[in-house]
């Protein structure tokens, strides 16, 4: 087991990545406390385990008083912190654009298959409000945050050589996406390497993972012509499991990356090459 006793938060982890991810370091020997923003959603990840030796909680990771609030209960129960895994994120916020940008999207990719000369745009900028920009910027980015302040300080007070992932995204290095998650994602990198120059005098190891189009419920949320487009793109012709990115995110939070600090492990296909 290569996380065998090791004290692990993952976040975001009721469904898709995250859960396989939670999956993945309990398989590895881990106690894992599993935060979202569903509580029964998170508690359910654990519903044929050992009770008690795994957590679910719910928690707005938008949310410092909150964070700090969970990450107090879940040092009670498992005695402090060695791992936690900033994977919760978003793509959408309220009043985003995000509707006019794929009808956008689709109105243009119908003009070009009928060999029209395109008069649509995928306009998400202009439409976007204050809110949507700050929903997903607060969870995606001021979230690991929170999160990881809240990690590190237990780590600090307990002189624990600990590691944090965080899930970023290839389309931090390509740009395709929602502007809000691009820009959110693209952040996360930046925050990895500052983080891990950080901490690297105490040991904490800091990486990042960029996953590339992967078979999650969020896929569901985009139009099929746009999840068919992405398929054909990826070289090895297929979007990933979940599974296949909780694989990196275990390597990464164990020895044998020992020496990897300030990394991005890109997982997807071939598509791009960060």
């Amino acid at each position: 087991m290569l996380l065998k006793d090791k004290r692990a938060v993952v976040t975001g982890a009721a469904q898709g990545i995250g859960r396989a991810i939670a999956l993945r370091l309990a398989a590895e020997g881990a106690r894992v406390a599993v935060l979202d923003i569903h509580e029964a959603a998170a508690k359910a990840v654990w519903a044929d385990s050992e009770p008690g030796r795994h957590l679910g909680f719910a928690c707005d990771i938008a949310d410092s008083k909150a964070v700090d609030a969970v990450f107090a209960k879940i040092s009670e129960a498992f005695g402090g912190v060695d791992i936690l895994v900033n994977n919760a994120g978003i793509g959408r916020g309220p009043n985003d654009g995000s509707d006019q940008m794929y009808a956008g999207i689709a109105e243009r990719s119908g003009q070009l298959a009928r060999g029209e000369k395109p008069t649509a745009h995928p306009d998400q900028m202009i439409h976007m409000s204050d809110e949507g920009w700050a929903r997903v910027l607060g969870v995606n980015l001021t979230g690991q945050f929170y999160c990881a302040r809240a990690a590190v300080r237990l780590m600090v007070a307990e002189n624990v050589v600990g590691n944090i992932v965080n899930i970023a995204s290839t389309s931090a290095a390509s740009g395709e996406g929602p502007l809000h998650y691009v820009t959110s994602k693209a952040a996360v990198v930046g925050f990895t390497r500052g983080l891990a120059r950080e901490l690297s005098t105490r040991g904490i190891r800091v990486n990042a993972v960029h996953p590339g189009a992967t078979n999650t419920p969020i896929m569901g949320n985009l139009p099929d012509e746009m999840v068919k487009a992405m398929e054909a793109a990826i070289p090895l012709g297929r979007m990933a499991r979940p599974d296949e990115v909780a694989a990196a995110v275990a390597f990464l939070a164990s020895d044998q990356a020992s020496y990897a600090t300030g990394s991005v492990l890109t997982v997807n296909g071939g598509q791009y090459f960060a």
